[in-house]
């Protein structure tokens, strides 16, 4: 059994189990007593997909509009690691830093290729694909303007995948933001993984929504919130 915290505890009590609006759940989220730091927001979503058909897959990204609140380390495998540490990147190289990856290096949240580099950045497939820092045209983090996507990325760009239980879990800034702005956040998540659905589901698509911090219980969000 996971032993829960005294705040944590307390906090579940006084939260409301029916789903509420958006704007209600993230003024219920910031009426929970907060930790020694500031907490991350997540909203996570279950989907009525089956994560095992290739053609029900969920995944993009999403630009928030006020920035996920997080310093976003980024590295960029290139033949020009100089343009890249110009644009921004944490870190940037070719052959020299897919062998630190290869030899366990991973402290970075995002890893971007130019197009004429991945050829050698799927050899470490198998070490960055796990951790969900493969680099894939599909979130953008393949490109040859590395400018734009080390930009898009720190200003708050996450991304989205649905996992093989059917759910996805979003970072939609943090605690310390207002009310309002959490809410325009979660609200272009929503908005966006509502344009993400497959062709071929039928019904509901989205079957629960709900908000919760790092250390807080999670709050229900009332289905209606996304327009399916």
């Amino acid at each position: 059994m996971v032993k829960r915290s005294k705040r944590y505890r307390k906090a579940l009590e006084s939260v409301v189990k029916t789903p509420l609006s958006l704007a209600d759940a993230v003024k219920a989220l910031e009426s929970l007593p907060k930790a020694g730091f500031d907490e991350t927001v997540e909203l996570a979503l279950n989907l009525n997909v089956d994560p095992k058909q290739s053609n029900q897959m969920v995944r993009g990204t999403v630009r928030l509009p006020n920035g996920s609140g997080k310093k976003v380390r980024v590295i960029v495998f290139t033949e020009n690691p100089d343009v890249a540490l110009k644009a921004g990147a944490d870190k940037a190289g070719y052959e020299d830093l897919i062998k630190e990856v290869v030899d366990g290096w991973l402290d970075f949240d995002v890893a971007i290729a130019t197009t004429s580099a991945m050829k050698e950045v799927r050899k470490v497939a198998r070490v960055l694909g796990p951790k969900g820092l493969m680099p894939n045209p599909k979130s953008g983090t393949v490109t040859d303007d590395v400018e734009k996507a080390i930009n898009e990325v720190k200003a708050g760009r996450v991304e989205f995948k649905v996992d093989k239980t059917a759910n996805i879990s979003v970072v939609v800034g943090k605690r310390s933001f207002p009310a309002d702005k959490l809410a325009e956040n979660a609200k272009t998540v929503l908005e966006n993984i509502v344009a993400a659905r497959p062709e071929g589901i039928k019904g509901t698509f989205i079957k629960s929504i709900s908000i919760s911090s790092s250390m807080s219980p999670s709050v229900k969000i009332a289905l209606g919130e996304a327009v399916q």
